[in-house]
């Protein structure tokens, strides 16, 4: 491999410049990465053995993922510097269709969508037609409102704690993210990138030196151990298979936007539709692993786009040093088990602010549209149906029991469906010369 620059898309860079910029790259993901498996564990209920082995294989695949997404194989990849990691976008979903069939039905619906994107793949072209910005900028905003509750609930100590609420959860949520809007807004460089972390890292100890955190799970966990495939089962329901499809859809336009940015933002040009397509196969294939190991599905991370648009650092050699890093994470259970101790508090105080960027990022690009008649209905019916059903899911309790776990229970869903619909049959606002009478 020859020698390359940090801002040049291939070529070699000496280690010493790579792996810290590799890493930074994991840091920006990190927490992102793990805090979805956290979440929908926490929700079912899922033992702590269990959610720390299934932490130490979401740190695996995602390692797999991105290599995957660097470099391509027949059609699979997309050669740009795409950071994959768990999708958020899938907690809704996961925690309405365990909640109702259990961990494997997510696996068994998961595994199938996974088949759906890789076909998706190969439709880029009328993929991008049908959905525009519009559409796209609904999906993310709706995620982002969707998720708010549940980071709400982490900050206060995670639903269905006995000391859910209690000052000791609301002061290290609180900590986590006052630390975090200093480092953002006073520092720069590193230090900035990982904000996020350093919240996280200062409220975990916080939570210490509070008496807050068991650390058996740690003493009992192995210092080494292989990443565990097969370890969950599959179950597979029709009604949680289509809810997952929809949702592995609206991914599929996630990710088409996350590559055209970091090919705007990293490297000054469009990207090809052979980049478009071969990630989001890379999605579908990367998800289909990620399901054999008991994992939600993965996507590009949105975060990482915001790394590469600022520092300019595009160079795919330094990326794979931080996928090797995640790969090797994976070896390691009693990291994993130092992350699954965590008391849900710290993880709130992140996780309001990373939910509610989400919404704010979507609002932005919403906000690049022209909300004229025909847009502006596109969105107060799609925001207000779809969301608002997502927060008051008995409104379809008298219909059909798959129609109610489909859309009932995931305002992503919902918005998703209406907006595209709408999108799809509502004439385009026609501008209208006025004649001036004499």
């Amino acid at each position: 491999m020859k020698t390359g620059s940090i801002y040049e898309l291939e070529g070699r860079v000496p280690l010493k410049q790579a792996i810290p910029l590799g890493i930074q790259h994991v840091l920006a993901m990190f927490l992102g990465n793990v805090s979805p498996l956290i979440i929908v564990c926490g929700l079912l209920d899922i033992p702590l053995e269990t959610k720390s082995m299934l932490i130490q294989n979401s740190m695996f695949v995602a390692g797999i993922a991105t290599l995957i997404q660097l470099y391509p194989f027949f059609r699979v990849g997309s050669g740009l510097p795409v950071v994959m990691g768990t999708s958020s976008g899938f907690i809704g979903t996961q925690n309405a269709i365990g909640a109702t069939y259990g961990y494997s039905a997510i696996m068994g619906a998961s595994l199938v969508g996974a088949v759906l994107e890789m076909v998706l793949g190969f439709f880029i072209k009328p993929l991008r037609k049908l959905f525009p910005p519009i559409v796209t900028s609904l999906v993310v905003i709706s995620i982002g409102l969707s998720l708010l509750p549940v980071g709400i609930k982490y900050f206060a100590g995670g639903a269905g704690s006995a000391d859910f609420g209690s000052p000791k959860h609301l002061i290290v949520g609180t900590v986590v993210i006052l630390v975090i809007i200093v480092l953002q807004n006073f520092t720069k460089g590193f230090i900035k990138t990982s904000a996020i972390l350093i919240g996280i890292i200062v409220g975990y100890i916080l939570s210490i030196v509070m008496g807050m955190v068991d650390f058996t799970a740690v003493k009992e966990a192995s210092w080494i151990s292989l990443p565990k495939p097969f370890a969950m089962g599959f179950e597979f329901r029709l009604d949680a298979i289509i809810s997952m499809a929809i949702m592995y859809i609206a991914t599929t336009v996630e990710t088409i936007g996350d590559i055209s940015a970091i090919a705007v933002g990293g490297l000054d040009r469009e990207a090809t539709d052979k980049e478009l397509s071969g990630g989001v196969v890379a999605d579908g294939v990367s998800s289909f692993i990620a399901a054999i190991f008991g994992v939600a599905p993965n996507t590009s991370f949105s975060q990482n786009v915001g790394l590469v648009a600022v520092t300019k650092v595009v160079n795919k050699f330094v990326i794979m040093t931080g996928a090797v890093f995640l790969i090797l994470a994976g070896f390691f259970p009693k990291l994993s088990a130092v992350l699954s101790v965590m008391p849900q508090s710290v993880l709130g105080g992140a996780a309001v602010i990373m939910f509610a960027m989400i919404f704010v990022s979507g609002l932005l690009s919403l906000f690049r549209e022209k909300l004229d008649g025909r847009n502006g209905l596109i969105v107060a019916l799609a925001i207000g149906i779809g969301v608002g059903i997502g927060n008051v899911p008995e409104a379809l309790a008298q219909l059909p029991t798959w129609v109610s776990n489909i859309f009932a229970q995931n305002g992503i869903i919902m918005t998703f469906v209406i907006a595209t619909i709408l999108n799809l049959v509502l004439p385009k606002d026609k501008v209208e010369n006025k004649a001036v009478s004499v």
